[in-house]
């Protein structure tokens, strides 16, 4: 045999060798790259640990001065009755009136004999919701005692902050769940779940469980992760 047929026939063999490591090398690369991608959810229902009640009143006349005593009184009447409802040491605050002038508008006489109109707003930030809720409920004294209550004042505010002490109870149960989706995937496919390849807080939502109940919150997060499979 010539010495170019015995160089062919070696060629041909190392070809032909490197192609099965090749192939080999990417089937074990294929089969590393296994995984499944699955959703995990928590929910937990939560109180309010904080409320922002915007009180807001209107006055009426002719006087700026007289007008700036009669918010001062019915602020002093609001301070009092927070404070029999349990309030006392609440964070507390009263705007600056907003004043609007109707003859300066040119419609007095089309709106009211008064020429001012005074919106005041005493705000109200506690941590004592259930305090707050109940001085909601009595606010009807205050229309008693000559506190002319906006209609299109700002609704109360019911906030959940406390998520950091809650997110770490949310977050295992959040994985747990992913993890049992990931093996009910693993078992349809003849796989086991191995390691996390990557994970994903994702997001968090924390909204009133329902229109009737803003001082019940539902705090919800959804975590997305990888997981290995092992097996053929």
């Amino acid at each position: 045999m010539s010495e170019s047929r015995v160089g062919m026939f070696a060629l041909a063999a190392a070809i032909a060798a490197a192609g099965c490591w090749i192939g080999e090398g990417l089937l074990k690369i294929k089969s590393g790259d296994r995984y499944v991608t699955v959703k995990g959810l928590a929910e937990r229902e939560v109180p309010a640990d904080l409320v922002i009640w915007p009180i807001t009143f209107n006055e009426t006349g002719n006087d700026l001065s007289v007008l700036y005593q009669q918010s001062q009184t019915h602020a002093k009447l609001i301070g009092e009755f927070l404070k029999a409802q349990g309030l006392g040491d609440a964070e507390q605050s009263l705007s600056t009136p907003k004043i609007q002038d109707f003859e300066a508008e040119g419609a007095r006489e089309a709106r009211a004999a008064n020429r001012y109109k005074a919106e005041v707003t005493y705000t109200v930030r506690s941590n004592k919701v259930a305090e707050v809720k109940k001085a909601m409920q009595q606010s009807g004294e205050l229309v008693k005692a000559g506190v002319a209550f906006a209609p299109w004042g700002a609704p109360p505010q019911f906030l959940y902050t406390k998520f950091n002490d809650l997110k770490p109870e949310l977050l295992a149960a959040a994985t747990e769940n992913a993890r049992r989706a990931a093996e009910q995937f693993a078992k349809d496919s003849d796989s086991a779940v191995g390691r996390i390849r990557s994970a994903n807080q994702g997001q968090v939502n924390i909204e009133d469980r329902d229109s009737g109940t803003p001082d019940i919150k539902k705090v919800r997060i959804v975590t997305t992760i990888e997981y290995e499979l092992d097996g053929d």
